[in-house]
């Protein structure tokens, strides 16, 4: 319960300085059984399906760490609405 309230305030806090919702927000908004438009699954199925693609196309051990460290910062810093971009429709 605790954790939840300090989920929301948090949420509430990136909102107020101006920040956007990511995909890592998305995801917490949903594991915490909140409602997503269909925009946000939309991202997510998207940005999920880049992921896969992305990490699929590496070569080596260091290329796919590499990729995946920079999708995880994706994911944490972009805002979700990126993902809605026809590029990461695949």
């Amino acid at each position: 319960m605790k954790d939840k309230q300090v989920n929301n305030n948090v949420t509430s806090k990136k909102a107020l300085l101006g920040g956007t919702e990511s995909i890592n927000d998305l995801r917490d908004k949903e594991f915490n059984g909140k409602e997503l438009t269909p925009q946000q699954r939309l991202a997510l199925k998207n940005f999920d399906r880049y992921r896969i693609s992305v990490l699929n196309q590496q070569t080596s051990e260091k290329a796919f760490h590499n990729a995946y460290f920079k999708l995880q910062v994706m994911a944490n810093l972009s805002s979700y609405d990126e993902f809605l971009k026809e590029e990461y429709f695949l």
